[in-house]
């Protein structure tokens, strides 16, 4: 008979309020992160100009502020990534 391997089982889904419970308790909650899909909420301080020409080119390519940075920054970071590739 063949023996079984054990399988590495995601954990069960917790509430919020569990989530709050364990956090405000010290533990963990990371094994409860998808990281592919999670979202943080980041603060950026842009000097004044910077906003206006910003707001410019969303407005001219029709997205809001927050769509062209992320676009931007995205686009950074995969030129990036292909350059790292390239070299190594």
């Amino acid at each position: 008979m063949k023996k079984k391997r054990p399988t590495k089982h995601a954990p069960k889904p917790l509430t919020a309020a569990e989530l709050d419970e364990r956090f405000d308790a010290g533990e963990s909650i990371m094994q409860y992160a998808d990281l592919d899909t999670a979202v943080f909420r980041v603060n950026v301080d842009f000097p004044a100009w910077t906003v206006a020409e910003l707001d410019k080119e969303s407005t001219r390519l029709g997205i809001s502020r927050q769509s062209l940075i992320k676009i931007w920054i995205a686009e950074r970071l995969d030129q990036l990534a292909k350059e790292r590739n390239k070299a190594g």
